[in-house]
């Protein structure tokens, strides 16, 4: 019964230590995803205070230990190593310290995501027009990747020197929405422009982006404390089973 029970333990272990390498893959692609998008837009965006690449780095590191776990515990699943079962105890707990840095981290993010996003207004302050000016070329990637206008709304127009040398009647045409071909930036058509600002749009992706990484870490911990059941009751089980021989 015993060895039939050490067998029953080293393929759960196993099988997760699997399942474990698949949610550090997964945890790593968030990771870096959430790196492009921040590199993207941080110097133009948020705030130069902020740390928003922190999170990445831990997400990261979090993402190579579950890999790494992942392949040491299908090898402990194969062996009868105490000491190797005991570094596979420890590198989980490495595994939960980091996830726990990188969920925290998340979490501040996301309760100061709305002032750290404040140098946008800036951004839209600073338009000219031109095609050769960085703040302007961004400003209207921007509205027409994310389908917005302004910061809150596109009223935010009327307040910029852009809009006030220009007549005070037309708004960029990256303001207006695709689906009206007759569109030519005038106040006159406000119907005729995306009604959400820009600022709002980012703080609803980067909110999505940030939320998503906190629940994979759910799942992470999930993980962890689960494969922690059939390591230990390895490491708690006697290899051999003694029995009383008979004398005959």
């Amino acid at each position: 019964m015993n060895e039939e029970r050490r067998k029953t333990l080293k393929t759960a272990l196993q099988c997760l230590s699997q399942f474990l390498w698949l949610v550090g893959m997964m945890v790593g692609l968030a990771g870096l995803y959430l790196f492009m998008m921040f590199r993207q837009s941080s110097a133009t965006f948020f705030s130069p205070s902020s740390y928003m690449m922190l999170p990445f780095f831990f997400t990261f590191a979090t993402a190579v230990f579950l890999l790494v776990g992942g392949f040491l515990g299908s090898w402990v699943s194969t062996k009868d190593s105490v000491c190797l079962q005991g570094l596979f105890v420890y590198l989980l707990f490495v595994v939960f310290c980091l996830g726990s840095t990188a969920s925290a981290l998340t979490f501040h993010h996301t309760v100061m995501l709305d002032s750290e996003l404040d140098p946008l207004s800036d951004v839209f302050k600073n338009y000219t027009g031109n095609s050769y000016d960085q703040d302007s070329r961004t400003v209207d990637a921007l509205q027409e990747k994310m389908q917005c206008c302004g910061v809150q709304n596109y009223t935010d127009w009327r307040d910029t020197s852009w809009f006030i040398h220009n007549g005070g009647h037309i708004l960029p045409l990256s303001c207006c929405n695709q689906i009206f071909t007759s569109c030519n930036g005038t106040v006159l058509q406000p119907d005729h422009f995306y009604q959400t600002g820009c600022k709002v749009k980012l703080k609803v992706f980067f909110q999505f982006l940030l939320d998503t990484v906190m629940w994979m870490f759910a799942v992470v911990f999930l993980v962890l404390v689960i494969l922690l059941v059939p390591t230990v009751m390895l490491m708690r089980e006697p290899l051999l089973s003694y029995q009383y021989l008979d004398k005959s």
